[in-house]
């Protein structure tokens, strides 16, 4: 049983709402949960907040004929997703049934949390899930942010007062002190002590200080490790990461030829911010000495049919636009491109992408695709 002993459960839980005749370990627990009461209540309101925007403020989130379909926003998480949750998305995104199913799994999941962290029913549960969703974000998401990681520091930050509630607990002003007020044999019952939060965890203070220095170890670790690896900055300078948030990066590859004498390649856009799509501008075949030997500019780009791209994913996709080619992040597909004139297809050796800000990305043809 943990020090912070109280002589009558009773007499503790009439005072947590009455300050006076209080033990110093009884005004200390008090003083921290009302302490608490801030973190609780944000971080429950953060993701009450997320679950009800898609369920009853901006429902077309969870609508697949809407652009702001959630899977438009998973595609864009892709490229720089960490710990294989970039082979989870890609998975989901290809089956709608599992899309669909854990799209509202995840919404009523932080519905239901957040709403459990507010009331402060079953609080310690509640922040351990919460933990779990900020871990789970982080890996998908926390790469992004243009002029600085926005989604990190959201995680980050939440991880942080997930761990704090799950250690404290409610306390004060909660569902969980009515329960306990109206049943005190509660008080005896480890699986409520643990899971609820009106009253210290059931453990000696040693080893309640050896499980908050457990807990601080992993989100120091977990925190600072992924701030580094996205941009440095703790052991090395500064960088802009493995995947940047800022400049759009092209990967092609499986390009050849094509019987018919067209061209045939895949491209992903594993690279840049999900706010603006690329616009590729001019194609070109080059010879063995990188010399252009088949051009397309924008306007031969623009004419493409829909034929011509075959889109791995149904939601942010590879298409013609006004300027040439456009795709949203995350997007990739197997693009087709006319025959060009007589003989340049046989000096063709590799393909070469411009996109509108004059960057280029290559890959070798091989003998047909």
């Amino acid at each position: 049983m943990s020090s912070l002993s109280f002589t009558s459960t009773e007499n503790f839980v009439r005072s947590i709402d009455n300050a006076i005749g209080l033990t110093e370990a009884q005004r200390a627990w008090r003083t921290a949960a009302l302490a608490l009461l801030s973190v609780r209540f944000i971080q429950g309101f953060i993701y009450w907040g997320g679950g009800s925007r898609r369920f009853i403020y901006a429902p077309s989130k969870l609508n697949p004929e809407a652009p702001t379909w959630m899977a438009n926003k998973f595609q864009t998480a892709m490229p720089g997703a960490l710990f294989g949750t970039d082979h989870i998305i890609s998975y989901m995104l290809q089956h709608f049934w599992l899309l669909y199913a854990g799209v509202i799994l995840f919404s009523a999941a932080e519905l239901i949390v957040g709403v459990m962290l507010m009331a402060g029913v079953f609080t310690r549960a509640a922040a351990l899930v919460s933990m779990g969703f900020s871990v789970l974000l982080m890996a998908m998401f926390g790469w992004q942010g243009a002029t600085c990681i926005d989604e990190w520091t959201m995680a980050a930050a939440n991880l942080a007062m997930g761990a704090t509630l799950l250690l404290g607990g409610s306390g004060a002003y909660s569902i969980d002190n009515v329960l306990i007020r109206r049943n005190p044999s509660r008080a005896e019952g480890r699986w409520f002590r643990w899971t609820s939060g009106s009253l210290p965890l059931p453990i000696k203070d040693i080893a309640f200080r050896n499980l908050a220095l457990a807990v601080l170890g992993f989100v120091l670790l977990f925190d600072i490790g992924t701030y580094s690896y996205y941009r440095g900055s703790v052991m090395t300078p500064f960088h802009g990461g493995p995947v940047s948030p800022t400049k759009h990066h092209l990967t092609l590859g499986k390009a050849g030829l094509v019987p018919d004498g067209s061209v045939r390649f895949h491209v992903y856009l594993d690279g840049g911010t999900p706010e603006a799509p690329v616009h590729v501008v001019a194609a070109d075949l080059l010879d063995a000495n990188n010399r252009s030997v088949a051009h397309y500019d924008a306007a031969a780009l623009s004419a493409l049919p829909k034929t011509a791209f075959a889109n791995d994913y149904a939601y942010n996709e590879f298409a013609s636009g006004p300027f040439g080619i456009r795709a949203a992040m995350g997007a990739a597909a197997t693009v087709t491109l006319p025959s060009p004139a007589s003989g340049a297809a046989n000096q063709a050796r590799s393909i070469r992408l411009t996109d509108v800000d004059g960057r280029t990305f290559s890959a070798t043809l091989d003998n047909k695709a």
